[in-house]
């Protein structure tokens, strides 16, 4: 494999992924249980020269795709062809990279303005006043 672009300045070398074909479970017939279709990539994200912001929430992100050990995992068993579990399993794998590769925005703090206040403020005082005459009715 050759480097995988991810975004504008960020490539993954291609020889940090491990590609490796195994047999898919589940039924169907004797292609899926004699040949080995299914694509299992694999990335070491600790090793991978990836920026360690990245990398942080690419692990955050992908939640049980990484492994204890710090590797990524993506496999793919759609497609009976190698050839098409491969096609989608880079697919996958550039996504998640692509998604981590996004800084998230930083969100500013901001208060309720006065009116959205006494709106809340009223709309307690209302339920409070059901309340205590709903208390009042009830007792004997």
């Amino acid at each position: 494999m050759t480097k995988i672009r991810i975004s504008k300045g960020l490539t993954v070398d291609g020889r940090d992924i491990t590609e490796r074909f195994v047999r898919a479970a589940g039924p169907g017939g004797q292609n899926r249980r004699h040949e080995a279709t299914a694509v299992a990539l694999t990335l070491n994200v600790d090793a991978s020269s990836l920026p360690a912001d990245m990398k942080a929430r690419l692990v955050t992100s992908t939640g049980r795709g990484v492994t204890g050990k710090g590797l990524l995992v993506v496999m793919s068993r759609a497609y009976r062809s190698q050839a098409q579990n491969r096609a989608a399993a880079r697919a996958r794998l550039i996504a998640l990279l692509q998604r981590a590769a996004r800084q998230p925005r930083q969100r500013r703090a901001t208060r309720p303005d006065a009116q959205s206040r006494e709106t809340r403020l009223t709309a307690k005082h209302v339920r409070a006043a059901v309340k205590r005459a709903r208390a009042e009715r009830e007792t004997p």
